[in-house]
C-alpha cells in the first residue's frame, strides 16, 4: 500500500512539475511577443517619419536620387516583412540605408541647417533611442526563454511541445561590429 502512495505521490509530482514548465515557456513566449509587440510600435513611428525625411531631403539633394530609392525600398521591405525572422533582416537593411542618407545629408550645409530636417532628425534619434531600449528588452526576454529551452529538464518539455528557438537582434553587419577609430 505504501508502495501505491509513493508511487501516486511521484506521479502528482511529475504532472505538477510539467504544469508549471509548460506554463512557463508561454509566459515567457507571451513576453516575447508584448516585447517585439512594443518594439514594432517603435518601427512604426520610424516608418511613416522616413518619407517626411526623404522628401526634406529630397529638395536639397535631387541627384542623390538612387540612396534616397534605397532608404525608402529598405523601408518598405522591413515593413511589409511577414516573418520575424524576415523583420530583423529588413530592419538591419534599413539601419544601414539611413546612416547612408545622413552621409548624404552632411554634404549639404543648407540641409542640416534646415529646420524641418532638424526637427526630423531629432524625432528619429528619439524614435531610433527607444528602439534600442526596446530590442534590449525583447532580446532579454528571448535569452531567458532560449535559455529555459535549452537546460534539462525543462529540454524536454520544449521538445515535447515544440517550443522553437526564437531569434535575438543581431548587428547582421561585420562593418557596424568594428570598433570606431578616431583621429584628429
Amino acid at each position: 500500500m505504501v508502495v501505491v502512495y509513493v508511487l501516486g505521490g511521484l506521479v502528482l509530482i511529475l504532472i505538477i512539475w510539467v504544469i508549471a514548465a509548460y506554463n512557463g515557456f508561454v509566459k515567457l513566449r507571451n513576453s516575447i511577443e508584448e516585447a517585439f509587440s512594443t518594439m514594432d510600435v517603435y518601427l512604426k513611428k520610424r516608418y511613416d517619419l522616413i518619407p517626411n525625411l526623404v522628401e526634406t531631403v529630397k529638395g536639397y539633394a535631387t541627384h542623390e536620387r538612387e540612396t534616397l530609392d534605397k532608404v525608402i525600398s529598405a523601408r518598405n521591405m522591413a515593413a511589409s516583412a511577414t516573418t520575424l525572422e524576415g523583420r530583423i533582416e529588413g530592419e538591419n537593411a534599413l539601419a544601414g540605408t539611413l546612416k547612408s542618407l545622413f552621409a548624404v545629408a552632411e554634404a549639404y550645409p543648407d540641409l542640416k541647417a534646415n529646420t524641418s530636417f532638424l526637427q526630423l532628425q531629432g524625432e528619429l534619434r528619439q524614435i531610433e533611442d527607444e528602439i534600442a531600449n526596446s530590442r534590449k528588452y525583447y532580446n532579454a526576454v528571448v535569452k531567458t526563454y532560449n535559455t529555459k529551452r535549452e537546460v534539462f529538464p525543462s529540454v524536454i518539455i520544449a521538445g515535447m511541445f515544440k517550443f522553437e528557438k526564437k531569434p535575438l537582434f543581431e548587428v547582421s553587419e561585420q562593418a557596424e561590429r568594428e570598433a570606431v577609430k578616431v583621429q584628429f
